[in-house]
């Protein structure tokens, strides 16, 4: 009998939590945590492709380039660079994390961490309106600065008042590459870690040249293409609450245990979903399930595996 294939996205409270500093202790303390509830995927004979988020790796990876740049004239990396810096340690920490589980469980398993490049189209309408925000904050006058000393870059005033920050596009992802490859080490038995921080953007400035471009891919959204592309059975999206839920944190909220494409759809045009938060997971649970995927599960971390836990984004139900 086949085994099943499972491709599981990782929430950003995975590798760090609300009110921490980000240390490497407590990025692996919580990679642990996380990766101990695989452990029912794992024993229920499951394949896996594990899948993660970058934002605050990926923003910190930027403020030491900023501070090497000014007090060692070190140069200055760009964000596909940053991000593969962070896509590379990150998966080094789940790697390690993970090995340590199952060797304590008595379970022999490869698991690797692939470096991976992800494909969106330069004229994507994202890059015309740049909206997501990375690095550190500035004064009025560091941003001039800046703008002035690279006119191609966009900042924007943090509506807390904070400072302004430089935006990016969130391109939508078009492929994968060595998708092939990260299906054929995925089915052998292999537990694959992929499309880390929704993969490096790159895009084809001809037919024969590849590039990196300044962006950040929505790491559900890749990991929902990603899960298509291998033909993944089920495809998880990991975050803080154990079922999405309407009037979220009113009095009237109610949990969702399954819903149809065609209600996820409405749900997201009346506005229960917020863009920084569960939207996005909705969105690339609709995008999976509506490219043959056959359920997308929304959960957390503990309830991973767990019969009918979590919310189901089903076709029809």
């Amino acid at each position: 009998m086949n085994k099943k294939l499972a491709v599981v996205a990782f929430g950003g409270n995975a590798l760090l939590r609300a009110g921490q500093k980000g240390t490497i202790e407590e990025q692996e303390r919580n990679v642990y945590e996380t990766c101990e509830s695989l452990l029912n995927l794992i024993k229920n004979d499951y394949n896996l492709v594990i899948g993660h988020g970058n934002g605050p790796q990926v923003g910190n990876a930027m403020l030491c380039n900023i501070a090497g740049n000014k007090m060692f004239d070190l140069p200055l990396m760009p964000l596909d660079i940053c991000g593969s810096y962070t896509q590379g340690f990150i998966g080094y920490i789940i790697e390690q994390q993970l090995k340590n589980i199952l060797l304590r469980n008595n379970i022999e398993k490869d698991i690797l961490t692939l470096v991976t490049q992800v494909v969106v189209d330069k004229n994507d309408t994202a890059f015309q309106n740049p909206t997501k925000p990375v690095g550190p904050y500035y004064t009025k006058e560091e941003m001039e600065a800046l703008v002035k000393q690279n006119p191609t870059e966009t900042y924007a005033a943090d509506p807390k008042g904070r400072g302004y920050r430089k935006v990016v596009a969130s391109p939508v992802p078009i492929e994968i590459n060595n998708v092939h490859s990260i299906e054929m080490l995925a089915r052998s038995g292999n537990i694959v870690i992929t499309v880390g921080g929704g993969g490096i953007p790159v895009y084809y400035k001809n037919d024969s040249t590849i590039e990196g471009i300044d962006a950040v891919i929505d790491k559900d959204l890749a990991s929902a293409l990603l899960a298509t592309k291998i033909n993944a059975d089920e495809f998880y999206i990991l975050t803080d609450v154990p079922k999405v839920c309407l009037n979220f944190h009113t009095p009237d909220e109610k949990q969702l245990d399954v819903v149809s494409i065609n209600e996820a759809k409405q749900y997201l045009e009346m506005g229960h979903f917020t863009e920084g938060s569960m939207a996005p997971k909705i969105r690339a649970a609709i995008r999976f399930v509506e490219n043959g995927g056959n359920e997308c599960i929304i959960t957390d971390a503990t309830q991973l595996g767990v019969k009918n836990a979590g919310t189901r984004i089903v076709r029809n139900h």
